[in-house]
C-alpha cells in the first residue's frame, strides 16, 4: 500500500484557466515515467481551482517526485498562471481503498479460515 501522498492546490489567474487545465494534463505522461509514482491525478475542484493529489510507497519516491520534471515546470510557469504559489502538502496516508492497497500502513490483510 502506499504510505505517502502529495496535495498541490492551484489556484488560476482570471482568465487563464484554460491554460492551467491544459498544463496539467500535459504534465500526465511526465508522471507516467515516474517509476516511484504510483497514483497520479489531477483535478478541477471549481471555475479557478485545481488540485494535483500523487501517492507513494515511500518517502524517498515523494521527495523524488517533489523534485522532478513536474514540480519544476509547476514552479517555472506559476507567476504565469497561478494567482499565488501553489500550496503543497506532504500527506501521509492512514488507510485506503483503492485497487491493490490492503486497508491500513504496515498491517496485512486478515484473512477467513
Amino acid at each position: 500500500m502506499d504510505n505517502y501522498a502529495v496535495w498541490a492546490q492551484l489556484e488560476a489567474r482570471p482568465g487563464k484557466e484554460k491554460e492551467v487545465e491544459q498544463f496539467l494534463k500535459s504534465a500526465q505522461p511526465l508522471a507516467e515515467k515516474e517509476q516511484g509514482t504510483t497514483s497520479w491525478y489531477a483535478v478541477k475542484i471549481g471555475p479557478s481551482r485545481f488540485a494535483i493529489f500523487d501517492t507513494f510507497k515511500t518517502e524517498k519516491d515523494r521527495t523524488a517526485h517533489l523534485a522532478g520534471e513536474i514540480a519544476k515546470k509547476l514552479f517555472e510557469r506559476a507567476k504565469e498562471l497561478f494567482e499565488r504559489e501553489p500550496e503543497i502538502l506532504q500527506l501521509n496516508i492512514l488507510a485506503a481503498k483503492a485497487q491493490g492497497a490492503s486497508g491500513v500502513p504496515g498491517e496485512t490483510k486478515a484473512q477467513s479460515v
